[in-house]
């Protein structure tokens, strides 16, 4: 009996002693949520989305050769996603993906406070939008914005959002990574320099805080890797980014990103070996813009850009994106290998609508045309010898969309029965597209990704 009481005794007094391990402690995390949560906030967004008639594989043809539907009709579609409020006056940071063509905006807070939210504006490439909500007397929570160029990798990471509309999720986990490059889902360029974490982000906690463990929100909850093929894999804008642009943004709703100056490709093996160069990861300038920042700040053709402030590039793609994180007027640091040296170039680069010839445009079949900029030479890769209008907008529904016409095509000339109309310029285009009549064969020659085509149509 003795015995037993013993083993009793010892049980007893190690539960007591294990029940007390870390005794007044609390988790840091909790405060930050406590701190943080009420300022994060519920979008549901209601939209209208052309729905086809076809089967989903026609559906795809049709939008990836032809940028739209041409048949089917219109539904209301709803969409969520998470944001936060950075200011006391109610203006919200979510992404533009968000709430891009949203008709309504409604923003649930904590407390289950319901708002009617405007949209101010953003941007898609940076895939950054700016919302606002009328508080009236309520004082509103908001967070602070830290310094995410300050990040470490294996730090603290905490999500707040709204996956799956549960709302205000908490996950948490450490920053895995910086810098990293992933293509958008729609193929249309690649988010650049970002925070990867394996806090779980899922479908709905777009736009939410990534926080630090002092409550600082360091990045915008963006993007996944698709579940079927890697797990724990989410990123985040830098809030550094978001900074950039954050006035620009509320003072006049959009944003005025910089450009280099520069046509260029992804350096690969095959082409340094051709071209007598040492191969390096990085991207190779094939022509400078002529009075381009570039041009100023002395880089040549033939230049390897493998870094812009310090942070590694290697494709194309990766640096057009790079430098239009940045708002005009920005100096950064271009680090180039020319002739096998590594050297370093301070660069201010310029504005995207630098170099505008005229601010006019011309429409004609549902397409938008005007002048070609600097800025546009560079982000759609057209050599200084292609003259022409470019396209600017494609209206869903109209000729030049059932065509494929597309934002940056570059239309080089007009035939119409056996004529031709070289277009050098919007003059040029107006006066020949006045020449066209109903009942007219008519072709444009299109300049796109280094190819020259046509289009034909007859004009109704």
């Amino acid at each position: 009996m003795r015995k037993y009481f013993g083993v009793l005794t010892v049980f007893l007094a190690l539960s007591v002693v294990l029940g007390i391990v870390n005794p007044g402690y609390q988790n840091p995390i909790v405060n930050v949520v406590k701190e943080c949560a009420p300022a994060v906030v519920k979008i549901d967004v209601i939209r209208h989305q052309r729905v086809s008639f076809f089967d989903p594989f026609m559906d795809e043809f049709f939008r990836k050769y032809f940028g739209e539907t041409p048949f089917g009709y219109e539904r209301e579609v709803p969409a969520l996603g998470s944001g936060f409020i950075f200011d006391r006056e109610g203006y919200i940071l979510t992404n533009e993906h968000v709430v891009h063509n949203a008709e309504k905006i409604t923003v649930t807070m904590l407390d289950g406070s319901r708002y009617t939210a405007k949209y101010i504006g953003g941007d898609e490439e940076l895939d950054i939008a700016i919302i606002k909500i009328d508080p009236g007397d309520k004082e509103l929570p908001y967070l602070e914005l830290g310094d995410s160029d300050a990040v470490e990798i294996g730090e603290w990471a905490i999500a707040i959002g709204n996956p799956l509309g549960l709302k205000h999720t908490v996950t948490v986990g450490v920053v895995s990574a910086t810098g990293r490059s992933i293509p958008k889902p729609d193929g249309k360029g690649y988010y650049t320099d970002l925070i990867q974490t394996d806090a779980a982000i899922n479908p709905g906690n777009s736009g939410g805080p990534l926080l630090n463990i002092h409550g600082e929100v360091i990045g915008i909850n963006t993007a996944i890797i698709n579940p079927m093929e890697g797990v724990n894999l989410g990123f985040a804008i830098p809030i550094n980014v978001a900074k950039r642009f954050v006035n620009s943004i509320i003072e006049t709703g959009k944003v005025e990103k910089a450009y280099l100056g520069v046509w260029m490709r992804t350096l690969t093996e095959d082409l340094a070996r051709a071209l007598g160069l040492k191969y390096v990861k990085g991207v190779i300038v094939v022509e400078v813009i002529k009075n381009s920042p570039a041009e100023k700040a002395g880089v040549k053709e033939n230049d390897i850009i493998v870094a812009v402030n310090h942070k590694k590039v290697e494709t194309a793609d990766q640096l057009k994106s790079m430098i239009r994180s940045y708002p005009a007027g920005t100096k950064v640091v271009l680090t180039i290998v020319r002739e096998g040296e590594e050297m370093n170039l301070p660069v201010v680069l310029g504005s995207s609508e630098e170099g505008m010839i005229t601010a006019r445009t011309s429409s004609f079949i549902g397409i938008v045309v005007g002048e070609i900029t600097p800025s546009e030479r560079e982000k759609y890769e057209i050599p200084e010898d292609v003259d022409g209008v470019i396209v600017k907008k494609v209206n869903q529904g109209g000729l030049g969309a059932f065509l494929g016409l597309k934002p940056g095509d570059v239309i080089m000339a007009i035939f119409a029965n056996g004529k031709r109309y070289n277009v050098e310029n919007l003059e040029d285009w107006e006066k020949a597209i006045k020449r066209i009549k109903k009942g007219d064969a008519v072709a444009f020659q299109v300049f796109r990704e280094g190819m020259r085509y046509y289009v034909e149509f007859r004009m109704r």
